[in-house]
């Protein structure tokens, strides 16, 4: 078992099968040297998203659940780059995340939220993980999430 996929299993988690997309795009593009990800909505390990990670953050989603909602869009976010490469390892860096939260009228503490896709991904590919990153308040997201993630890896 290679390293990342060792963390995974200490930290208890186990990567779900890929999301298939919901619309007119592909989950993943490669390119020589960049895989480039979709935006991945908090689908749990069931394939629905959990009560507490449906609807506005700072309004029915608490900010604690907003930030456990990007950690599964996270998790989401590296079961599509083991679909796209095989194997973990060969990402060398995880260049950007984009993050989006669905949020109330007047809620601001988006960041925080952002953090549990940041932080699961610093925790899990260690200095290779460390990234860029933008985080956006939005109005709506698919499906009534409260977080969408996606990712720019570079890999070998």
């Amino acid at each position: 078992m290679n390293q990342i996929e060792t963390r995974l299993k200490e930290m208890g988690i186990t990567l779900p099968t890929p999301a298939a997309p919901v619309a007119n795009y592909v989950p993943f593009v490669l390119t020589k040297s960049l895989l480039i990800i979709s935006g991945q909505v908090a689908f749990g390990a069931d394939g629905a998203i959990a009560p507490e990670h449906k609807g506005k953050v700072g309004g029915s989603v608490s900010p604690e659940a907003g930030q456990a909602a990007a950690k599964v869009c996270a998790i989401n976010v590296l079961a599509q780059a083991k679909a796209a490469l095989g194997d973990l390892e060969r990402i060398k860096a995880c260049l950007r995340l984009g993050g989006f939260i669905n949020v109330a009228p007047g809620f601001s503490a988006i960041a925080p939220v952002m953090n549990g896709a940041s932080d699961l991904l610093v925790d899990v590919l260690g200095h290779k993980g460390r990234h860029a990153r933008s985080t956006i308040g939005v109005a709506e997201l698919p499906l009534d999430s409260a977080v969408e993630v996606e990712a720019m890896f570079e890999f070998e």
